[in-house]
């Protein structure tokens, strides 16, 4: 029996040989397993590896997608809980079956590639990405800094937004030894005025590449609200999961060289 992340039963008999993906890092995933071929279908967002959107139909985006595109395509749907819509996924399951993950943290990851492993025959792939990212997180654990500090990671600008707890992103956080100041928040990614974000008084802010651009002239606006050291990070690095958790776990290694002694 094929479940989901969420334990959504599936009706699926054999091997699925034609994929749609609706979650760009999943897709990336895909191709990590040798999935390429399978992939019929991508969105917008999809841009690593960045020449997959030559050769693969782009359905739309994430929370919008041309259904006749992807009905024409008679794929199996491969859809996140955070990503993607209820009302997208229920009118998709009209079309073909729908898997939805749920990553919160890093052992999500791990047991969403075991699932593709098994639905996707990809067995041997799975395992060998699987054990990577272990050893990859046992050695970067071993730097984690001594001393934590207090960080607020933004993803928006007017309004204001952080990652707040259950996320992925507030999962990296700790990961990297650090404490999400809005952690407790009740909204996953809450919008905070300039007198909470002072009253928290974080060590760190990160100001995110996505979904907001942040930019140089960013950092100095940050610095203007709370005098605190003030870094723009790949939000790729935080955000993303799958076969990405390998180069972020080299990426992190080299952000906490820059930070060594800043708290």
């Amino acid at each position: 029996m094929i479940r989901d992340q969420l334990q959504r039963e599936l009706n699926i008999k054999d091997v699925p040989k034609r994929i749609i993906s609706l979650v760009p890092s999943q897709t990336e995933l895909l191709v990590a397993l040798g999935l390429e071929e399978n992939i019929v279908g991508i969105t917008k967002f999809c841009i690593h590896p960045k020449y997959l959107r030559k050769s693969k139909t782009v359905v739309g985006g994430t929370k919008k997608v041309h259904f006749d595109k992807i009905r024409a395509l008679n794929p199996l749907i491969l859809c996140n809980k955070e990503e993607n819509t209820l009302e997208m996924v229920l009118e998709l399951e009209k079309i073909a079956p729908v898997h939805v993950s749920e990553i919160i943290d890093f052992e999500d990851v791990l047991i969403l590639i075991e699932m593709y492993g098994k639905l996707f025959d990809r067995y041997r792939e799975a395992n060998q990405l699987i054990l990577k990212l272990q050893k990859e997180k046992r050695e970067f654990e071993k730097e984690i800094p001594v001393i934590p500090g207090k960080v607020a990671y933004f993803i928006w600008r007017e309004p204001w937004m952080v990652a707040g707890g259950d996320t992925f992103i507030n999962s990296l956080l700790k990961l990297n030894g650090w404490e999400n100041v809005f952690e407790n928040n009740e909204s996953r990614y809450p919008e905070i005025k300039r007198e909470e974000l002072k009253r928290l008084k974080p060590d760190l802010i990160l100001l995110s590449s996505e979904p907001y651009p942040f930019k140089e002239k960013h950092v100095e606006e940050m610095r203007e609200i709370c005098n605190v050291r003030v870094e723009l990070v790949d939000g790729e690095y935080f955000s993303w999961y799958g076969s990405r958790l390998i180069p972020a776990f080299d990426y992190f290694k080299k952000l906490q060289k820059l930070l060594s002694g800043s708290f």
